[in-house]
């Protein structure tokens, strides 16, 4: 069903974790891949893995230049542009207070200008080409007020926001932008902060555990192809019920 044969996409924060998910699962279905990361070494050897239809590029996600130089290297590999994914981002940990406003300001530039970078630069590209699919990554944070999360949450809010905006601005070049809003989900990122993957883990999502990468991409796989031809400004969460309501623990006939 989430067939990208003979599309071309490009997947910010693509060296590792839910990035690196996304990419080999788009290679799997048919797409060719343009993997961008400040981390070189991993992106790098991601791209080898997925052999000869996935590439990497340096990229650091709030340049300009850096931007163009992603969309011009992927239209010369590859032809063109179908797919953008923005999964690139930083994250926090600490309350409102503490958070500095360097810090902040740090954290919107990389998880919300960003993405409006990227989206900005390849519209041109995906109009000349008949249309595309822009895919942001935005979290459950950009669901509900998370604790802890300030500039993260703030910026997540602003993926979400973004993507409605360019949903209806690009419905009629029929380029669909749409949002995935991840729970809490098992990466490099978060094993280092002491998250667990598994059954009963995490007790606060009705599914009592964190996602995995694969849940993730797969969303994001479906969203960028055509089984997805009549969804935009859609925001799917895939946080096992996380952002629903509060848990309930089932017993069977009661």
């Amino acid at each position: 069903m989430n067939n990208l044969t003979g599309k071309s996409v490009i997947i910010t924060g693509g060296a590792r974790g839910l990035g690196a998910e996304a990419a080999r699962q788009a290679v799997a279905a048919g797409s060719s891949v343009v993997i961008t990361d400040v981390l070189d070494g991993e992106g790098e050897a991601t791209a080898a893995e997925l052999g000869a239809n996935a590439r990497f590029v340096h990229h650091d996600v709030t340049s300009e230049k850096d931007w163009q130089h992603v969309a011009d290297f992927t239209v010369a590999e590859f032809g063109g542009v179908d797919g953008l994914v923005n999964n690139a981002g930083i994250s926090t940990g600490q309350f409102l207070e503490s958070e500095s406003v360097e810090h902040f300001r740090k954290v919107l530039d990389i998880n919300l200008t960003g993405v409006f970078i990227g989206m900005k630069t390849v519209i041109p590209v995906m109009n000349g080409n008949g249309g595309g699919s822009i895919v942001n990554v935005s979290s459950a944070a950009g669901l509900m007020g998370l604790a802890l999360t300030a500039g993260y949450g703030a910026s997540k809010w602003g993926v979400r926001g973004l993507t409605k905006i360019g949903a209806v601005e690009l419905g009629t070049a029929r380029i669909r932008v749409n949002s995935v809003h991840p729970g809490m989900t098992y990466t490099p990122m978060t094993a280092a902060v002491g998250i667990e993957t598994g059954e009963g883990k995490y007790p606060n999502t009705p599914m009592g555990r964190v996602g995995e990468p694969q849940e993730i991409a797969g969303a994001v796989v479906f969203l960028l192809s055509d089984a997805a031809s009549y969804v935009t400004g859609a925001e799917l969460a895939v946080d096992g019920g996380w952002t629903t309501g509060p848990t309930v623990k089932y017993v069977m006939g009661q």
